[in-house]
Order: structure tokens, then C-alpha cells, then sequence
């Protein structure tokens, strides 16, 4: 929550992104992917025995976790455990290897395996072998699951990986130490996601765009913002890549936009504003592809959520429809959808608190091209 609220921080420096003239430009929708990413985020048991009623959704696939069988028979988060000190089997996922091989996701099939980096309780100069081996299996139950790739989770959800002055030896070690030593960790985490799945794509809800916007558009340091360190962190995993790599950059800031003029601003943002902060900006444009997270009930502890009533809502179907193609346009390929409160699948087989206009109003943005 309070990340959130953080994130939510930077939307008034972003509107003074916008508020220039930009002009609105055609791009066609055609061929791009809705990935549903929000707190109904299924498990792989949810995956398999509810294929049906996903693939009834206007989604293309959705982010998913895996859990784990513990020693006394309940159940653990993989998705939730495996940045640390904790290593992870096959053995232990067996379950979620079973669920992933077993399920037929027909047109359902851009699917993400969710990994976080969580619980983070270890510092950059620790021994990393026990993160970069769970990397690795990450990206096996991946593979298995025919999953396109990995929805890597760079969020502090819990330990403050990215931020410089939450560092264990913060005051000994200097910001450009520190900075060399996560670029080194970067590489070796997409060496290991991509031995043991080559060629997969790791999508991120947001990567440079992050750290640019905490220096609101460089004129704060990096190691003065609490995203400063994924820089380097990302610049070791783009010197590493190799062959069909592939990163998105989710773009989770535009979570509340409605007009095209804030993503055309924020695909330049992406494609232009943050190379000062890339330190190979020649690989980065092969690399990186710009894509944009919307959340459908948006700040719904302020604004509310209304299912009776819909048009009470921050986004109104017509308005989320509109928000939805206008993002698809300048996004690459993929756009993801979260939501808290309202629910597109249940263990009761329907959507929760989520009005049939919404699954309209997607249905309807896939099939418009913007004038």
C-alpha cells in the first residue's frame, strides 16, 4: 500500500510531462496482447482447473504464481520466498511442474509466471548463488508451462534493494561500489533466467522509468532515489543479454491515464527521455519495448469502486475502453490490466464486483484502431 501511495506521489510531476501540445498519432491496435495482472491472481491449481472460465475473458493470459509443498504439509510462496537465503528444488514445486505441463491455455497463452524480489533480506554483496539458482527455476516451471516468459517482480515489496541509503554498508561504500556491484548481479540474473529458458521475455511493471521519474527528469541523483540502484541493476542485465532477449518495460505510472497525449508522452519517456540514465542506450533500444499497466478501479481507497453504478467510477467502461486502446496503440505489443476490488475470475466459476461492461469495453478497444 504504501508503495503504492509513493507511486501515486509522482502523478502530479508526470502532468507537467503532458500538458504541452502533443500531437495525437494513428497506430493500429492490431496484434496486441492484454495480460490481467491484479489481486485475483490465480495459482497454478486455479490455472489448470479454471482454464474454461479464463479463456472467456478479453485477456490474452495473465500473471500467475507458484507455490510450494513444505515440510508439514501446507503451503508456501515461491513467488514470495525465493529472493534470499532459501533454496528451491524441482522436488518442491512438483505440484506446480504437474499443473504447468498439464494445461491446455489454447488462445489463452500469453501467460506470465510471476517472481518477485521478496524477501530481499540481503545485501548485494552477499553470496548470491541460492537467488541465482531459484532464477533458474523460475524460468524451468516457466518453460514448462509454455509461458512466453517471466513477470519479473522488481517492486520493494520488503527489503529495499534498490534504494542506495538502505544499504548495509551504505556508509563505507560509495554509490559508484555499490552501483558496480548490482550491475554485476544484474547480469548474472538474466545469464541465469535465460540458461535455463532461452529466449524468454521478462516483463517488468516498470524498469528505467522508475528511477527517471524519481529524478524528475534528472535533476536529482540516483543515489538520492529509492529505485536509484535498478539502473545498474538493469544495465548488467542488458549487458548480459543475448540472441532473442526481449524486456518490457510495464510502465506501471500510467495506471490512472486517459488521454492519448499522456502515452504518447510516456512512450517517449521510454523510448527517448531516460537514455541519460542507460548506460548502453545502442543495446537498450534492441532490448527494451515499451508497454503500459491501467488500473481499473484507480485509487479506489480514495476514489471508490461502484459495481451497482459504474459510471461513479474513476473509469467509467466507455472511459476504460478508450484509456485501454489508447495504450495498446503506443504500446509495443503487451498491456496489463490490475485491479484490487473487482475480480474477472473466483472459485465460484464468475467475476466479482466487476460490471459485464468492463469485458465490453476491452473487447471493444482490441477492435478499434485510433484516428
Amino acid at each position: 500500500m504504501k508503495t503504492i501511495m509513493r507511486k501515486l506521489a509522482l502523478l502530479p510531476w508526470l502532468a507537467g510531462l503532458v500538458a504541452l501540445a502533443i500531437p495525437v498519432q494513428s497506430a493500429d491496435v492490431k496484434g496486441k496482447k492484454l495480460i490481467e495482472f491484479g489481486w485475483d491472481e490465480p495459482g497454478t491449481a486455479f490455472f489448470r482447473t479454471h482454464i474454461v472460465e479464463l479463456q472467456r475473458t478479453p485477456f490474452d493470459g495473465c500473471v500467475f504464481h507458484a507455490d510450494y509443498q513444505k515440510a508439514d504439509g501446507t503451503k508456501g510462496s515461491f513467488t514470495w520466498e525465493s529472493w534470499g537465503q532459501k533454496l528451491f528444488s524441482e522436488a518442491d514445486l512438483r505440484g506446480a511442474f504437474d499443473d504447468a505441463r498439464s494445461i491446455h491455455p489454447g488462445r489463452f497463452k500469453s501467460n506470465f509466471l510471476r517472481f518477485n524480489t521478496a524477501p530481499a533480506k540481503l545485501d548485494w554483496f552477499d553470496d548470491y548463488t541460492v537467488v541465482v539458482a531459484n532464477v533458474k527455476l523460475a524460468a524451468r516451471l516457466a518453460r514448462a508451462g509454455h509461458c512466453p516468459g517471466i513477470l519479473f517482480d522488481t517492486e520493494q515489496y520488503d527489503g529495499r534493494l534498490f534504494d542506495y541509503h538502505k544499504q548495509r554498508d551504505a556508509k563505507t561504500k560509495s554509490w559508484e561500489i555499490y552501483a558496480a556491484q548490482v550491475r554485476l548481479r544484474g547480469g548474472e540474473v538474466v545469464r541465469a533466467f535465460h540458461e535455463a529458458y532461452p529466449g524468454l521475455t521478462l516483463f517488468l511493471t516498470f524498469g528505467y522509468s522508475m528511477p527517471w521519474m524519481e529524478t524528475e527528469g534528472g535533476s536529482r541523483a540516483l543515489a538520492d532515489c529509492e529505485y536509484g540502484l535498478l539502473a545498474p541493476f538493469l544495465d548488467g542485465m542488458i549487458e548480459a543479454a543475448q540472441g532473442r532477449e526481449r524486456i518490457i518495460d510495464g510502465f506501471e505510472l500510467a495506471y490512472g491515464y486517459k488521454t492519448p497525449q499522456q502515452f504518447i508522452a510516456a512512450r517517449k519517456i521510454m523510448k527517448q527521455d531516460l537514455l541519460p540514465i542507460v548506460r548502453d542506450p545502442d543495446k537498450y533500444q534492441r532490448i527494451f519495448s515499451p508497454g503500459f499497466g491501467l488500473w481499473l478501479d484507480f485509487d479506489w481507497r480514495k476514489k471508490g469502486w461502484n459495481p451497482e453504478d459504474p459510471s461513479k467510477n474513476y473509469f467509467p467502461p466507455d472511459v476504460f475502453g478508450t484509456s485501454v486502446r489508447e495504450a495498446l496503440s503506443q504500446a509495443d505489443e503487451y498491456v496489463w490490466i490490475y485491479s484490487e476490488t473487482p475480480r474477472w475470475w473466483s472459485d465460484g466459476g464468475t467475476p466479482v464486483k466487476l460490471p459485464e461492461a468492463y469485458a465490453s469495453a476491452l473487447r471493444a478497444a482490441r477492435q478499434t484502431t485510433t484516428k
